[in-house]
This record gives structure tokens, C-alpha cells and sequence, in this order.
């Protein structure tokens, strides 16, 4: 009798296919089956020789698409148990970690990086002395009159656009060979403390979780490029996660350039052929360094040597949707499956990496002072009462702004809020602009003349007069990125003011041009949101200013504080950071207040372990495990329901059911929204009852009337 396949297929559905086939298929191949009235790509995960359905009624596979499996057997066991840990269905896991390229039953990409180099009329046009100069474009044809490049750092160079445009024109041209590996730069020492942690890691004999603690600009790159060319030298591949905002062209030059090897890089920037190039080329050995955001936690390493997550604090580690994925975790249980080392590194980590350090799971190295000349910038609180603001900054801020411009210097402003002013209000009757749909305040942004809700999207003009008693006072109520721009341009004329937040950066490539300038941009004040907080380097930057400090320190997030001691010590690692002396200027109405007394007196180190003491009292993670219901309909009734009966099915359970409650934010996009929360001192309990209770709810006739997920170590409870 044939054999039977076990597919798992990309459908929210808590189970596996069986499927007949003449012959076995190795668990990792892709194959093509018929699921209702379409075919489908699926992935067998195992065989049997009998199912327990009547064998007649069984189909057959379509096509099976791989010689060999694309995940390693390492990866999928992984995978399978990720399913089960974060409770979503295996299909979707397997689908969520293969490229997009890859999830059709096309022929797979041609592996290798894609090389291009100059054609006889490229070369004639870079001789033509009336080629414009300075461009991007420009600087491509420089660089290839020195050989080919790959694409990747081709579109570095000049954009997507502008290698698009170049093969139009026929300049350049797709090459056979690969170009030869770029020499390391030279010059790199590791100071005393550096080489200390880098040996630490490199001396590992198979797993070891490593905790780097290393404030800004003490050389944590250089120990992440001491660590992988180690690995290399043994014949092993490394791989790099860092946050989607951090992946810059600067930051991959920095690699490739410090390892003198092809990086292969896996992000959303990339397209989808060339994602699943690196994603195949790093399965089949030949990419010795993967470099990627949080997906590329998937890539398959058939010659792992070591994992790197730079930044491992950072939120957008989560996945905030679908398979619900902690890339940092995944990472550690990746290290573990494969016997290699992983360095978690970062200047604030977060308390349940700390928590590990403590509980002797992970081994803690410490990076104390920054690399070179380079000195701690000094912190100042500027208290608010009794101020006089403009537009949210005070007399000796603006002040200190115009001291660090006279001197020739660069200064940042900083404020975590996009937009012209978080609320439009009527002077006359106090009526002020909100969403409609999500029952919050609608942002204003001027230059667009528009308001627009910051959760669902909606959009609005800006009304002349106030809709209930047609007053022309409208008012803008407190600050956002671009109020802060206007001030400041208003304030020092001739100056120029350079604003970096999601609004002035549509598009990757806009943004990745913008960060690359940064250095060399002329302006003097910057002003941003948390884009501008990490990763870049700004040898001119000597003050930084942070506005509103106060929302994190009187928020209703358990998690708050912690996030705005990791905002304010990341942005603060921006100023000084080369011979300069930097400053940081913290704008607060409450000067006293001890969570801030005691960053700023004693530092991130001594502020985390004093967050930890308190969610340690308060039983909160990371010394308590949760798991988060969220549920949303138009149907209040149905939510009220759908709520009581979860709460109902998990009376008497080993976990504690705190709810029904409504959301932080009970509506959004005219969704009323509703959650559960379910908590355990420890994880076993939780992980023992969620199956049986989400069965239960699956079961119920409410739970296809309504949008419901769950979410296990949720970072927020939005």
C-alpha cells in the first residue's frame, strides 16, 4: 500500500493532512495536494503507513516540488514546537517561515547572489566627462569601474530605482562569476574588555546563552565581528538578527566591511526573489554570514556556528500578529537545538533577559565604558513647573539649543509622537476632534492639513470652524514631531531642521537614503521619534533633548517604566559619541520623582534590577508567565458573551482568568475589543492548559461570529 503523508498546510487549522503518495517524502519537502476546491503547497512532516480515514477517500499528492527538504530537520522540529508553544496552527508557522517566493509551487529561485558589472557602454558612459556628478546613480558606476558588485550592495548604493534604471539603460549587466571577497578593513583592535567577552563566547563548548550588557558605544559591534570571523575560520555560519529599524545600509557596510565576506541580508526592504535567494543560499551552506530582522530567525543553518541578536530588548522582536513569534526567544531555543552559543546583546536589556542572567540560565558579560575617547554624556532635568513652554520646550532648552549650533555642533530633539499637535479643541465649547470609530483623538498634521487617527487609519480635513458651536478658536493642545520642526525653525532662523519620524520617511529607500546622509546632512537640529534612537551614528551630535518624559512615568503599562529607561538611555547613547562631550536633557514636571532620581544618579543597570524587585513583589513577568485572549466584533453583546464563556471554561484551572475586561483601547476601527488574561506562576501550568481551553472556544457556535487570537508572552496588552 502506498504510503501516507502528513502535510501541514497553510490554513488556521489546528491539524495535519494525510495524503497518499507511491513513495515516502523526507519531513521539510514542499508538495502541491488538493484542499477543497484549489491546490495548495504544503510541507510533509511525516509518513505512516495507514491513516486513521478510510483509505479510499484519501487524496493524492498533486506534486511533490523538492528533491530535498528546505528546512533543515533541526528548523523543523523547531517549528513544531513553536506551534505548540505560542498555540497556532503548523501550517501557518511553516508558511510564516519560508519566504513568500517560496510558498508557491513556482520553480525556486536560481541560488547564488545575483552579481552585476559594467557593458562597453557603461564604461563609455563613466569616461564621458559630462556625466553628472554626485549622484547616486553616480556613485554606483564608480564603484563598478572597480569590478562587479553584488546586487544587494548595488542597490545600497543607488537605490532600486537607480540599478532599475541603469540596466534600462543598458550600462550594467547581470555577470556569471561572483565578486572576489572584499579585504576586511584594517585597524579593528579589541581593547582589553572587549576581547574578554568576545573570548568568553568563543571558547563555548556547544550552548551557552550569553547576556552582553554594554553601554553605548562601548564596542559591542566589534565583539559581534570577533565572534562570527571565529566562527568562520572553523568553517561556520553566523547569524545576525537586529531590529527592522537598526538594519541600515550603514550597518551592513559595517559587517561587510569588518569581515571581508558577502553578507547575505534577509528584510522586508528586499524583494521577494532576492529574499528567497539569500534564504537558499544560507540552507545550502554557501552564505557564511546571514544578516537579518526578525523572519530571518528561520533561515536554515546546515553549518551553525553561532546566533546574534543585537538590540535584544527591542519590541518589534514580537510579532504583533498572525503567529505571534518572540524572534529573541526563538533564537535561544534555535542555539540550543543546534549546540552553538547565542549573544544577546544590548546597552538596556530587557528584565527577562536579566531575570535569566540572575537565574544562572544565561551567562552575564559586561561592556562597561565606551571604546576609545569617547566619554559619557551628562545628564540634565530641566523641571518643568512653573515654565513658560513654546510648543513644549522650555527657556533653557531652547537656550542650550542655541549654545550647541553657535559652537558648530549638532543637537537632537527628541519626542516619541508623530504629527503637528495629539489634539485639535475648541477654545469656546471644548469640543475636541475625535475617531469616530476608535473613540480617540485625532492627530492633527498641518502641513497636510488633515486629521488622521493613529490606530485605524481614518482620515479627515481640517474643519474651519468647530462642528457643535461653530467657533473659529480651534486650538492645537500639546506636541508632536512636526510642532516641534515649526518651533524651531520659527526659533533659529537660517538654521536648518531636519525632521525623522514615519511621516517624513514614506518607503524604505526614502528612509534608507535619509539615514545614510544623516552624518553629512548639514542639519544642525534633528528632530525625531524613536527612529532616530538607535543605530545611527552621528559624529557631530552633542545634545540631546527628551520631551515627554512624564507619559512613561504615570502609565498603565507595567511594562512602561522599563521602556522608558531603555528610550532614554538609547537615545542618550546618540550624543558624544566620538571626541565631543555630549549632554542630555530630560524635560519633566516631575524632577523628583525616584524611578528617574535613580537612573540618572545610577544608570540603566541599577534601575533595571530595581524594576525587577518590584515585578518580582507584584508577581509580573518575568516571574509570572501570561497568555493574553484578545477578542474584537461590531457586536458588543456577542463580545460580552464570547468573554464570559472563556472565563467560564477556565474556572477551576491551574491558571488565574483575570477578566472578562474591556481593551486599553476598547474600540478601534468601530470594533469593540475585549480581552482575558490568563496567568501562572510558572510556565508548565499555562502551557498544560491552553490546548484543552482553546479547543473548548474553537468549540463554541459564538467563536465564528467574532475575531479572537491568543497571544503567549505578550509585550503589551493592547
Amino acid at each position: 500500500m502506498n504510503p501516507v503523508l502528513r502535510v501541514a498546510l497553510p490554513v488556521p487549522l489546528h491539524a495535519v493532512f494525510d495524503y497518499r503518495h507511491p513513495v515516502a517524502i523526507e519531513p521539510g519537502c514542499r508538495v502541491l495536494v488538493p484542499f477543497g476546491r484549489r491546490d495548495v503547497v504544503g510541507v510533509v512532516v511525516g509518513a505512516s503507513a495507514d491513516s486513521e480515514f478510510d483509505p479510499a477517500r484519501l487524496k493524492s499528492v498533486v506534486r511533490v516540488l523538492d528533491d530535498a527538504p528546505l528546512p533543515t530537520a533541526e528548523l523543523l522540529a523547531t517549528l513544531q514546537w513553536a506551534a505548540r508553544y505560542y498555540q497556532h496552527p503548523l501550517g501557518e508557522v511553516l508558511q510564516a517561515a519560508l519566504p513568500v517566493a517560496l510558498r508557491s509551487a513556482r520553480p525556486l529561485p536560481v541560488t547564488g547572489i545575483e552579481v552585476l558589472g559594467l557593458t562597453a557602454s557603461g564604461r563609455a558612459a563613466t569616461a564621458d566627462p559630462r556625466r553628472r556628478r554626485g549622484t547616486r546613480i553616480d556613485a554606483l558606476l564608480e564603484a563598478l569601474t572597480r569590478g562587479p558588485l553584488a546586487l544587494p550592495q548595488a542597490r545600497l548604493l543607488a537605490g532600486v530605482a537607480g540599478v532599475r534604471t541603469l540596466l534600462a539603460r543598458g550600462w550594467v549587466g547581470r555577470v556569471e562569476h561572483a565578486p572576489p571577497p572584499q579585504a576586511a578593513k584594517d585597524g579593528i583592535v579589541l581593547n582589553a574588555a572587549q576581547r574578554e567577552v568576545a573570548d568568553a563566547v568563543i571558547a563555548a563548548d556547544g550552548f551557552n546563552a550569553f547576556l552582553l550588557e554594554g553601554v553605548t558605544g562601548s564596542g559591542k559591534t566589534e565583539v559581534y565581528l570577533e565572534v562570527i570571523r571565529a566562527s568562520l575560520a572553523r568553517g561556520r555560519q553566523a547569524l545576525v538578527l537586529v531590529p527592522e529599524i537598526a538594519l541600515t545600509p550603514q550597518a551592513l557596510r559595517r559587517f561587510r566591511e569588518g569581515l571581508g565576506v558577502e553578507v547575505a541580508a534577509l528584510h522586508s526592504g528586499l524583494g521577494e526573489v532576492e529574499r528567497a535567494r539569500a534564504w537558499l543560499a544560507a540552507a545550502r551552506g554557501e552564505a557564511g554570514v546571514v544578516l537579518g530582522t526578525r523572519s530571518a530567525v528561520f533561515v536554515p543553518l546546515p553549518r551553525a556556528g553561532v546566533i546574534v541578536v543585537d538590540e535584544e530588548h527591542d519590541a518589534s522582536y514580537k510579532q504583533q500578529d498572525g503567529f505571534r513569534y518572540h524572534a529573541r526567544d526563538l533564537a535561544v531555543v534555535r542555539a540550543k537545538a543546534l549546540g552553538v552559543p547565542v549573544l544577546l546583546g544590548s546597552a538596556t536589556p530587557s528584565l527577562e533577559s536579566l531575570a535569566n542572567v540572575v537565574a544562572g540560565r544565561y551567562h552575564g558579560l559586561r561592556l562597561d565604558r565606551r571604546a576609545g575617547a569617547a566619554q559619557p554624556p551628562a545628564l540634565r532635568v530641566v523641571d518643568l513647573r512653573r515654565q513658560r513652554l513654546r510648543h513644549g520646550l522650555a527657556a533653557p532648552v531652547l537656550d542650550a539649543i542655541g549654545a550647541c549650533i553657535a559652537r558648530g555642533e549638532q543637537a537632537l530633539v527628541f519626542r516619541n509622537r508623530r504629527g503637528y499637535s495629539p489634539v485639535l479643541i475648541c477654545h469656546d465649547c471644548g469640543w475636541s476632534a475625535h475617531c469616530p470609530d476608535c473613540e480617540r483623538a485625532l492627530t492633527l498634521h498641518r502641513r497636510l492639513a488633515r486629521l488622521r487617527c493613529h490606530h485605524c487609519g481614518l482620515e479627515r480635513p481640517v474643519p474651519r470652524a468647530c462642528p457643535d458651536c461653530g467657533g473659529l478658536a480651534l486650538n492645537p493642545l500639546g506636541e508632536g514631531t512636526e510642532r516641534l520642526e515649526d518651533a524651531l525653525v520659527e526659533r533659529f532662523p537660517g538654521v536648518q531642521v531636519l525632521r525623522v519620524d514615519r511621516d517624513s520617511t514614506r518607503g524604505r529607500h526614502a528612509r534608507d537614503a535619509l539615514f545614510d546622509s544623516l552624518p553629512d546632512s548639514g542639519a544642525r537640529i534633528l528632530v525625531g521619534t524613536q527612529m532616530l534612537a538607535k543605530g545611527h551614528d552621528l559624529p557631530h551630535l552633542t545634545l540631546v533633548v527628551v520631551v515627554g518624559v512624564d507619559e512613561g512615568l504615570h502609565s498603565v503599562d507595567f511594562r512602561a517604566a522599563e521602556r522608558l529607561g531603555q528610550l532614554i538611555v538609547q537615545v542618550s547613547g546618540r550624543a558624544g559619541r566620538a571626541e565631543r562631550p555630549g549632554t542630555v536633557i530630560l524635560q519633566t514636571h516631575n524632577p523628583e520623582h525616584p524611578l528617574l532620581a535613580l537612573l540618572l544618579e545610577r544608570g540603566y543597570r541599577a534601575y533595571a534590577r530595581h524594576l525587577l524587585e518590584d515585578r518580582r513583589a507584584a508577581g509580573l513577568p518575568p516571574f509570572a508567565q501570561f497568555a493574553l485572549l484578545r477578542v474584537e466584533t461590531p457586536d458588543k453583546p456577542l463580545l460580552d458573551a464570547f468573554l464570559a464563556a472563556a472565563v467560564l471554561a477556565a474556572a477551576d484551572a491551574a491558571v488565574v482568568a483575570h477578566g472578562p475586561m474591556d481593551a486599553p483601547m476598547p474600540r478601534r476601527a468601530g470594533a469593540f475589543r475585549g480581552q482575558v488574561l490568563l496567568e501562572s506562576p510558572e510556565r508548565a501550568p499555562l502551557q498544560a492548559f491552553l490546548p484543552g481551553w482553546l479547543d473548548a472556544l474553537r468549540a463554541l457556535p459564538l467563536a465564528r461570529k467574532l475575531r479572537w487570537s491568543i497571544d503567549v508572552d505578550p509585550v503589551d496588552l493592547y
